[in-house]
């Protein structure tokens, strides 16, 4: 605080962690090798921070607890010691957190847990409980004052789409609320009632518009609506974000200041408000964001001193020896993978299908760093390949389905100059890589010279043309069952069965009962553009 020529000035600085998944420790868990990533990175920039500031404010917008082999081995395995994520948080004096969408993955029980371990308050104003209809998780916000008389309310949103995506065991008894009409509510109540100076919103959603033009960049579902909170909400100062693990800083929307400081805790939001007394009353002057990244920057040793325990019983098990494999799993091509039948994707399809009974499956290489199976195989090696908590469903669909759903996963692909590529839609704002659907159990061809909607050019069933009429019982992840990944067409179909176990545990426990797995292709799907 500082002497202006028009009274009393005031600093508020704002960091911002959001979809941190897990990531503690700065490595790649594939292959323990070094990685710009993680918690215990972020605590020495907010340690930098706060020795050179007085008035700091620390939040993290969400999906906190689930995301690396660390995440899971606590959640599944040895939930018994305090979360290790919210150990983090309470170890660096978090001042409050959002739930995100990954928070419910591991089911109630291990939310609450992490919430009623946690130093700090959890906020969420639009997720309600269905019987009281008050925000299920305690606290919609916070108010932060400051000795100089700043005070500043914290408002938590979470995207309402988390019924789409999650197991609805994990979500019984609650209610989600459309964020803008919550915002609007809670945010002319921190005014008029609490008189705080500034409104902070901390929304577990991203934008559903191009930040500058305004104009759609994915179908309006829902999912994100952080583009309409800053326009169509009066009194938002700042909007903290996430959920499409972006890197925004230096924008403001109708006014409002933004930020999103991208996954795994690769950079540190930040915004910096400056405000002066004017007759009395504290008025904005300024406010601009920035991304702290955390290059060159060295972790915190005694946060990773805390959380060793973990680590050393998460390294132990992704060690454990699985079984052999006879032939050739692994990735050398991410965009091979994707073009052609291969052993890997053809593997998990099968075991889904022999665990399920349906004749007919489909799954996704997650991400471009999955590094396929070793002749040697470990539990690491199932876990960095299957990376989601998903579980198995059988839906019944019908033939048009199965095309519809192939249609969608071509638009996974475009032609530049005769060179195929990954579309623009499966890469911003995010890549998306996880919604581009491999099958088993049919035969299909993707001409990706043809126009978007009309890439299927063969589909068949058993060697005869599939009947688009007819009936099918489908085994897929959770997340893709639901509608995940804009699959409308999988959307409110009948569940034939439900296979709660998580997808990685289904692989390892069949992999231990054979001893060894064979490498097969049988070459039923391809990818042509000529």
């Amino acid at each position: 605080m500082t002497q202006t020529e028009q009274g009393r000035r005031s600093h508020i600085t704002i960091l911002e962690t959001s979809d941190l998944h897990g990531n503690m420790f700065p490595i790649h868990y594939a292959n323990n090798k070094h990685n710009n990533v993680g918690l215990s990175k972020i605590a020495a920039l907010i340690a930098q921070e706060r020795a050179h500031k007085n008035n700091v404010i620390v939040l993290d917008n969400g999906d906190l607890i689930q995301g690396t082999p660390l995440a899971y081995h606590h959640a599944r395995l040895d939930n018994e010691p305090m979360n290790p994520m919210v150990l983090g948080l309470n170890y660096l004096k978090y001042d409050a957190a959002v739930l995100g969408n990954h928070e419910f993955n591991y089911g109630m029980n291990v939310l609450q847990k992490a919430v009623r371990e946690s130093n700090f308050p959890w906020l969420c104003a639009n997720i309600l409980s269905e019987e009281t209809g008050e925000p299920f998780f305690g606290k919609p916000y916070l108010i932060k004052q400051f000795p100089d008389g700043v005070r500043v309310g914290i408002l938590g949103i979470t995207t309402p789409y988390i019924p789409n995506w999650e197991d609805p065991k994990h979500i019984v008894g609650l209610r989600f609320e459309d964020p803008i009409a919550t915002a609007r509510t809670w945010v002319q109540f921190l005014r008029e009632q609490e008189h705080v100076d500034v409104v902070v919103v901390s929304y577990h959603g991203g934008f559903e518009r191009d930040i500058v033009t305004g104009e759609p960049t994915e179908p309006l579902t829902g999912e994100n609506q952080g583009y309409q909170l800053c326009m169509e909400v009066e009194g938002i100062d700042v909007l903290l974000t996430g959920h499409q693990h972006r890197s925004i800083a230096g924008v403001h929307i109708n006014g409002v200041t933004i930020v999103q400081p991208g996954t795994a805790g690769v950079t540190l939001g930040k915004v910096d408000i400056e405000l002066d007394q004017v007759e009395g009353k504290w008025r904005i002057a300024s406010k601009q964001s920035e991304l702290l990244p955390v290059d060159n920057v060295e972790a915190d040793t005694e946060l990773l001193a805390q959380i060793s325990s973990y680590e050393a019983k998460t390294q132990l098990w992704l060690d454990q020896p699985i079984g052999k494999l006879t032939g050739d799993m692994l990735v050398k091509d991410p965009m091979q993978i994707r073009t052609a039948d291969n052993a890997l994707i053809e593997f998990i399809n099968k075991v889904q299908m022999e665990l399920s009974g349906a004749q007919i499956s489909n799954t996704a290489l997650f991400d471009n760093i999955s590094p396929g199976f070793p002749s040697d195989i470990t539990m690491r090696d199932i876990v960095s390949n299957y990376i989601y908590p998903n579980t198995l469903k059988v839906i019944r669909i019908s033939g048009q389905d199965i095309k519809d759903a192939l249609e969608q996963s071509a638009e996974y692909f475009e032609l530049a100059d005769g060179v195929l590529q990954v579309s623009k839609a499966f890469m911003e704002p995010k890549p998306a890589h996880y919604n581009y659907d491999m099958w088993e159990g049919i035969s299909y061809t993707l001409n990706i010279a043809r126009p978007v909607g009309n890439r299927v050019v063969q589909l068949d069933f058993k060697g005869e043309p599939i009947d688009l009429e007819a009936s099918f019982e489908v085994v897929m992840n959770n997340y893709r069952a639901a509608g995940g990944g804009n699959y409308a067409m999988f959307q409110n179909k009948p569940v034939v069965k439900d296979i709660p176990t998580d997808v990685a545990e289904l692989l390892a426990g069949y992999i231990m009962e054979r001893g060894t797995i064979e490498a097969s292709v049988n070459h039923n799907w391809q990818v042509i553009w000529t």
